[in-house]
């Protein structure tokens, strides 16, 4: 049987980021979807409004931390509030240009994070990370 491809969103304010992320992501072949969110207000609202859709829900979450509205930090809280309705499991990856240690610190207080990985991002690792991710 075929692997499903992972679903794939990307919250993030940079807009040249997602540009070049997307890009990037759909020259791999090995997403399903990707969606992008502004901030991580946009982003929780997007995975509220589909808990009741698995299939729209993404598999993979590359969370921006410095975002105006609601940064990654907000935003995982209100994720931490939400896991319990969501019926898959979902791989978060902070994409940050912050190497800014305490924030690495800060990130391994979350169960929910896979990786903290400092931008630039490129196509290898965005490579390894659609492909580590069962379906």
């Amino acid at each position: 049987m075929m692997q499903q491809k992972p679903r794939v969103l990307i919250v993030d304010d940079d807009l040249v980021y997602r540009f070049a992320a997307i890009k990037t992501i759909a020259a791999t072949g090995l997403a399903e979807e990707i969606v992008e969110c502004n901030n991580g207000q946009e982003g929780i609202s997007f995975l509220s409004q589909n808990l009741n859709n698995p299939e729209k829900l993404p598999d993979i979450i590359f969370l921006d931390l410095n975002m105006p509205v609601m940064d990654g930090w907000g935003f995982l809280k209100a994720f931490d509030k939400l896991a319990s309705q969501i019926s898959k499991p979902i791989h978060i990856y902070i994409v940050t240009s912050s190497i800014d240690k305490n924030d690495v610190v800060r990130s391994k207080e979350f169960h929910v994070i896979s990786d903290y990985v400092v931008k630039p991002v490129f196509k290898e690792t965005f490579n390894q990370i659609l492909t580590g991710v069962k379906v």
